[in-house]
């Protein structure tokens, strides 16, 4: 497709949605049971491609053990709920999410959300990811990356996510010194994975600061409001494609295979597969999660977005719960919609492409649909 001007010296590039795209069946098919979707991080190998995050409407301490028996990575936000509450104050705090009305969700996020991070809670939560004997992942944001990930690595942290919004690898400010993702990065003992970004040029630097993963996605997450309010966001297709291009050069120069993981709000087994089709090694899942009937409030569904204090980004989502975790990563589905089962749908999608693993699935063929 060409490029489209829209005035003299303005070229914008076209991006295109995983909607827009199918995947193309290659000559050649598998049986399922010969297909092979775990991913290996550093040391930690994972049945499912799936990292579960990062909201606490997804993730507990109670609920990260029970996704980590089933094959994912549960990533705890450590600047969530419950780093900032005691465990006899979190119910309550639930209880009254759970009875909002829809358009008091934000306001009351943004009040609950307000208590500060006690670093004394965020060893205890790393604790208790190690006493369910998990792999200990908690996420940070680049503001708080310095005050927070030391306690964290210190109390047993097994991998670190940096997330924002937006994240880069430098940062310019006149307000102090900036977090230089580089020299943090060498600085811990732990793998760390950093995003979102959604171009070339920034997955690239990333890749340079020594993270052994990239998250790739901004805007297109469930919910999240970056256009409206930013007009700031990426096809996620296009980002990822662009973030797997970055790979190859990185590879090529360093010899060093830098993971990605796709967080894009999917929601179904054929958006999971285009997905990793398009380049990604794993995919986050927030909103399918949490309308999990383990889940910490069932179908409600927030990112830490939408509690910023003076200009959210997203908003809170309410649905009908979907079954057990289970049902919903790895089956069974008694649904046609692709809700449930994602990890099923996708061995059927590999299959039926006749692809073996995720790395051989890179290569699959794809079209856009025209509009």
């Amino acid at each position: 497709m060409p490029d489209v001007e829209t005035a003299r010296g303005k070229a914008p590039r076209l991006g295109v949605e995983l909607g827009d795209i199918s995947l193309v069946p290659s000559r050649r098919t598998r049986d399922t049971d010969e297909i092979d979707i775990s991913w290996q991080l550093e040391a930690y190998r994972f049945e499912l491609p799936v990292m579960a995050g990062v909201s606490d409407s997804a993730v507990s301490p109670t609920t990260a053990g029970e996704i980590a028996r089933l094959g994912a990575l549960p990533v705890l936000d450590l600047e969530g709920l419950w780093t900032r509450y005691e465990d006899a104050e979190i119910d309550p705090i639930l209880a009254k999410l759970d009875s909002a009305e829809p358009g008091a969700l934000i306001p009351l996020l943004q009040e609950v959300y307000a208590v500060p991070v006690k670093l004394e809670l965020v060893s205890r939560r790393v604790g208790d990811l190690n006493q369910a004997g998990v792999v200990a992942c908690g996420s940070v944001s680049p503001q708080k990356a310095s005050a927070l990930a030391p306690a964290a690595v210190a109390a047993g942290l097994d991998a670190l996510v940096i997330k924002g919004e937006v994240v880069s690898a430098e940062h310019v400010t006149n307000a102090g010194d900036a977090l230089s993702m580089k020299d943090f990065i060498r600085k811990l003992e732990v793998p760390v994975m950093v995003g979102g970004c959604a171009s070339y040029h920034v997955a690239l630097h990333l890749m340079r600061t020594g993270a052994v993963g990239v998250i790739v996605g901004v805007g297109s997450g469930s919910g999240r409001r970056t256009s409206e309010v930013l007009g700031v966001s990426v096809p996620q297709a296009t980002a990822l494609s662009e973030a797997a291009a970055a790979r190859s050069r990185h590879l090529e120069e360093t010899g060093v295979y830098v993971h990605l993981i796709s967080d894009g709000g999917l929601s179904t087994g054929g958006e999971m597969a285009k997905a990793l089709a398009c380049g990604a090694d794993a995919v986050m899942l927030g909103a399918p999660l949490a309308r999990a009937r383990e889940a910490a409030l069932p179908g409600l569904y927030w990112e830490a977005a939408a509690a910023h204090p003076r200009l959210p980004l997203a908003d809170p989502t309410r649905s009908s719960p979907l079954g057990r975790l289970e049902e919903i990563l790895v089956g069974p589905s008694q649904v046609a919609d692709g809700t449930v089962n994602l990890c099923g749908a996708l061995r059927a999608s590999m299959a039926a492409c006749g692809y073996a693993t995720i790395r051989q699935f890179h290569k699959a063929d794809v079209v856009v649909t025209a509009r």
